[in-house]
């Protein structure tokens, strides 16, 4: 049964940076997709950021282009956020699957959240 359990979230001044992360116990191997997904109150989750393969391809919302960065290291993914902005004030979720969801939203397993605040 894989478990993904995410940390790093925290509230920042806009401009900051956070970096979150995502853990997963067992049973992801390196050609899974990882994705990051946020959702704010009152609005639908969307995609952020996913990787297939261990970064063979990379995808990123227009919101997260030039300042999110998707990464890997073994069972961990990494979700680095620059120059942070009031709006991308969410609860962040990691998500994997075997299949290349990319940012679609039916990932097979979803961590609990890690809540980022910007003020």
């Amino acid at each position: 049964h894989v478990q993904l359990v995410e940390s790093g979230g925290g509230s920042v001044q806009a401009g900051g940076s956070l970096r979150l992360s995502c853990q997963a116990s067992q049973g992801i191997t390196r050609t899974y997709c990882w994705g990051w997904f946020r959702q704010a109150p009152g609005k639908e989750r969307e995609g952020v950021a996913a990787m297939h393969s261990g970064g063979v391809s990379t995808y990123y919302a227009d919101s997260a282009k030039g300042r999110f960065t998707i990464s890997q290291d073994e069972n961990t993914v990494f979700l680095l956020l620059n120059f942070l902005k009031p709006e991308d004030t969410a609860m962040y979720y990691c998500a994997a699957d075997k299949y290349n969801l990319k940012l679609a939203r039916y990932y097979n397993y979803w961590g609990r959240g890690t809540q980022v605040t910007v003020s």
